[in-house]
């Protein structure tokens, strides 16, 4: 029998990263682990890319609807960590081979203008906090096999946290209603899903303001510069090698991704 702990967990979810290689969730043989614990790894895996040169570039919030919520028992979102190795360039291809089994969801993306720190922050708070608000895409790709894990095993994954592109149009964010941003979402010319910016916590400044509030129970603050993924807006497609996937949103405008 392995006998888990953070550093060991941390260090096989990295291999398994490295490697492109998936595996069963952690809480199948270790499972005592916890949330609290799953974001010790957490921690201690971003610790291995930054250990590695890689530089901090802001956060992501994960499971965003409310529905999904109450199916996990949580009343906030997850948090994760963006990492600048990370950030896709506009325009450039994703490498498939990179990845084990990618998937792309659509995001409305804020960049920080000042510090944000709870407790008590509210969604008009966050909001004055935002700088920028951008049309994004996120590249999930879970290191367990076939995206089935425990609440602990995606927390202590960063949240599958693998790829985003962020789009060249910036809005304002009092120059927006958020909750009633559309996106459609097409794979190859056709339509995959559609929403609006309330598919995340009712509004996007909601999840960040929770975010900011449960990072500060653990002593962290979201910083000026910081991108936020704020959740996503519909389910993730998968990225298979040769499709296109495009965000139109209403006002944030248009993001395509080519799979190669």
């Amino acid at each position: 029998m392995t006998h888990w702990t953070v550093d060991h967990a941390a260090l096989v979810l990295a291999e398994a990263e490295r490697a492109r290689t998936d595996r069963p969730p952690l809480t199948a043989e270790w499972p005592e682990l916890d949330l609290d614990t799953a974001y010790q790894v957490q921690h201690r895996l971003v610790g291995h890319k930054t250990a590695n040169g890689e530089r901090v570039a802001g956060v992501k919030l994960g499971l965003t609807s409310r529905a999904k919520q109450r199916r996990m028992n949580i009343d906030s979102p997850l948090t994760a960590w963006l990492t600048d190795r990370m950030s896709l360039d506009p325009g450039l291809p994703l490498n498939t081979t990179t990845l084990i089994h990618p998937r792309v969801e659509p995001e409305i993306v804020f960049v920080l203008g000042r510090r944000l720190s709870g407790p008590g922050v509210t969604a008009g708070q966050a909001l004055e906090a935002v700088a920028e608000v951008r049309a994004g895409l996120e590249v999930i790709d879970s290191r367990y096999v076939d995206y089935k894990f425990a609440l602990p095993d995606v927390v202590a994954d960063n949240a599958s946290s693998a790829r985003f592109v962020v789009g060249a149009h910036v809005c304002r964010p009092e120059e927006l209603a958020l909750d009633l941003e559309g996106c459609v979402l097409d794979v190859d010319g056709e339509v995959a899903d559609t929403a609006t910016g309330a598919a995340v916590q009712g509004h996007p400044a909601e999840a960040l303001a929770l975010a900011a509030n449960s990072l500060w129970e653990r002593g962290i603050a979201l910083e000026p510069g910081w991108i936020v993924l704020t959740g996503g807006l519909t389910d993730a497609v998968p990225a298979r090698t040769g499709s296109s996937i495009t965000a139109r949103f209403t006002h944030l405008g248009d993001l395509t991704l080519d799979c190669r």
